[in-house]
């Protein structure tokens, strides 16, 4: 099956109900339990990072992360269209993992729970009945980075450091950790600001002149981050499936383990 990359609800519904579809929830409990997509399996967001301080967006354990995808019923043969009700944020977020584990038949629907709402499409309250998968799983780390890697290129002009979070936390007024700035160097655009107010993204045209307005352009090697890489998996999203940028990396880190460090320089 040959979808795209960003799908709206009304071209995902003329596609339900498809065995080869695998529509995954990433919304709240009560969310998922009020209303879904007919059909979705549902994972709870926070099961995509490791939940430990002070770092709680960096991945699970490669074992957490197959059990969580063998119980979904993820397996080759089907494409994934993740949702959620946060902006697109934990869909994005699930993208980038599945990316990193070789699944790159994925889309996000665009909107979201939101979206599909505003079509007029109907929910389902039924837990659906999934058949389990087996999967052997690694890490391809090619669109992974981390604070060491981040160290070492601060002071090279084609890295660049894409900080996705509001502009409070950018200048170190909003601090969310020990410390409040930003990596050094690092270019800010808010996530937000890919949006429009009812969370559909902009056109491509719009979103690549942004980004080249930004600095951020394909020919560096880009790594993106928020607090805990739940905004920036819409920002790694965008860059890497809709705009096609060989070099985008998520720092699943983020500023929770940066600013959180004694040996990491800040600017505000």
């Amino acid at each position: 099956m040959i979808l795209p990359a960003l799908i709206d609800a009304s071209t995902l519904h003329q596609h339900l109900p498809d065995d080869r579809l695998l529509i995954v929830d990433l919304c709240s409990d009560d969310n998922y339990r009020a209303g879904h997509i007919p059909g979705a399996v549902h994972i709870p967001p926070a099961r995509l990072g490791c939940g430990q301080p002070p770092a709680p967006g960096k991945l699970p354990a490669i074992e957490s992360l197959t059990a969580m995808l063998e119980h979904i019923g993820l397996d080759s043969r089907r494409h994934v269209v993740a949702y959620d009700d946060a902006g697109g944020s934990w869909a994005g977020r699930l993208i980038w993992t599945l990316a990193l584990l070789g699944f790159d038949n994925a889309s996000l629907l665009d909107g979201g729970r939101n979206a599909w709402l505003a079509a007029g499409l109907p929910l389902s309250d039924q837990t659906p009945v999934i058949q389990p998968s087996q999967l052997q799983l690694a890490i391809n780390p090619v669109w992974l980075a981390d604070k060491q890697e981040i160290l070492h290129n601060l002071d090279n002009p084609d890295y660049c450091i894409w900080d996705a979070r509001s502009a409070g936390e950018y200048r170190g007024e909003n601090v969310q950790a020990a410390r409040g700035g930003h990596i050094p160097g690092a270019i800010h655009l808010e996530w937000t600001e890919l949006m429009d107010e009812q969370q559909r993204l902009l056109p491509v045209e719009q979103l690549q002149s942004m980004l080249d307005k930004a600095g951020l352009t394909r020919d560096k090697t880009i790594t993106t981050h928020c607090q805990t890489h739940r905004r920036s998996g819409l920002t790694w999203f965008v860059a890497r499936k809709l705009l096609g940028y060989p070099a985008i990396k998520a720092y699943p880190g983020s500023w929770s383990e940066w600013g959180n460090c004694d040996d990491t320089p800040i600017e505000t």
